[in-house]
């Protein structure tokens, strides 16, 4: 998998429907473990709420999993699910803390609720595409520098760090697919005496 859409950060959202207070917290994460903590954490933070639904979704093994937490069965934690699911997420996991206002809402209240609780959450956490990149780093002189990092910039690398010493070290990433060409133009730039290194390779958010 080159790519895969999860959110950027940790972030919650919240509104009120016939005075029952709805907040929708959503995380990034890699590991059941890591999504589990979260719920446990919502849930002590919100200890007095009348429910914490939740749902998340991992690439580790596809794992899905999700709670109504005490509400009637397929209003809650489905619809949190299927938010997910169809914004294309993966990695992620959603908490829906429900403080009940005295107002029933009914099934179909019920799963609108829950679903714009999801929505709005994963909106705040800001929805990203991963994509597997090459960490590289370019060792040049100083003349060259200037040139060397507007070539990497050129290329849709993103700069990570930038050393000086008797030479000048660019640590960069970019997707593996451009690397050809900016290795090229390198070349071109120092005569051959450019030297990359390729350290390894990660996911990053990429615009």
């Amino acid at each position: 998998m080159d790519t895969y859409r999860t959110v950027l950060k940790e972030a919650s959202d919240q509104f009120i429907e016939k005075k029952s207070r709805f907040i929708g917290w959503c995380k990034p994460v890699t590991t059941e473990v890591e999504a589990l903590e979260y719920i446990k954490g919502i849930k002590t933070k919100h200890w007095d709420a009348s429910h914490n639904v939740y749902a998340y979704v991992l690439r580790e093994g596809n794992i899905m999993r999700y709670s109504d937490d005490g509400e009637p069965q397929g209003t809650a934690g489905v619809p949190v699910l299927d938010v997910i699911q169809k914004s294309g997420l993966t990695d992620v996991v959603v908490v829906v803390t429900r403080y009940f206002g005295g107002i029933l809402l009914g099934g179909g209240g019920l799963v609108r609720a829950y679903s714009h609780s999801a929505s709005i959450g994963i909106a705040a956490a800001e929805p990203v595409t991963m994509q597997e990149c090459a960490i590289m780093s370019l060792r040049c002189d100083y003349s060259r520098y200037p040139k060397a990092e507007s070539l990497i910039l050129e290329n849709d690398g993103v700069m990570d760090d930038t050393v000086f010493d008797d030479a000048v070290t660019l640590h960069f990433h970019i997707v593996p697919g451009n690397l050809p060409k900016l290795r090229q133009s390198v070349a071109d730039l120092t005569g051959g005496k450019g030297a990359f290194e390729e350290i390894g390779s990660d996911y990053f958010g990429m615009k």
